[in-house]
């Protein structure tokens, strides 16, 4: 088992950052993967960007360049540093971690943090 808590979320003028921490804890040494997600009342989950055990991140096009996923070895936080933020950005950010345990594969879920970007 695998537990995620977000935290960091908040109200941003455009423009501005903000930096998203996800606390891992349980089996973490299972994870292979881990992402950030997010969501706006009534719409999918959007992946924003993921990172893998290698280390290698990948983004969904409309933050490249504004935003950067990170982690502490093993894989106790994961970070999203969110640059030059803009108001279709605002919505509910969700860390999630994929790990593997005895030969299947299984998805966990923060809570969310509520990132609201306005003048």
């Amino acid at each position: 088992q695998v537990q995620l808590g977000e935290s960091g979320g908040g109200l941003v003028q455009p423009g501005g950052s903000l930096r998203l921490s996800c606390a891992a804890s349980g089996d973490i040494f299972s994870i292979y993967v881990m992402a950030w997600y997010r969501q706006v009342p009534g719409g999918q989950r959007e992946l924003v960007a993921s990172i893998t055990s290698d280390d290698n991140t990948a983004y969904v096009e409309s933050v490249k360049g504004r935003f950067t996923i990170s982690r502490d070895n093993p894989w106790n936080m994961m970070y999203l540093q969110m640059n030059n933020l803009k108001p279709e950005d605002t919505a509910v950010y969700l860390c999630n971690a994929g790990a593997i345990f005895q030969g299947a594969v299984h998805s966990y879920w923060g809570q969310g943090t509520q990132v609201t970007v306005s003048s």
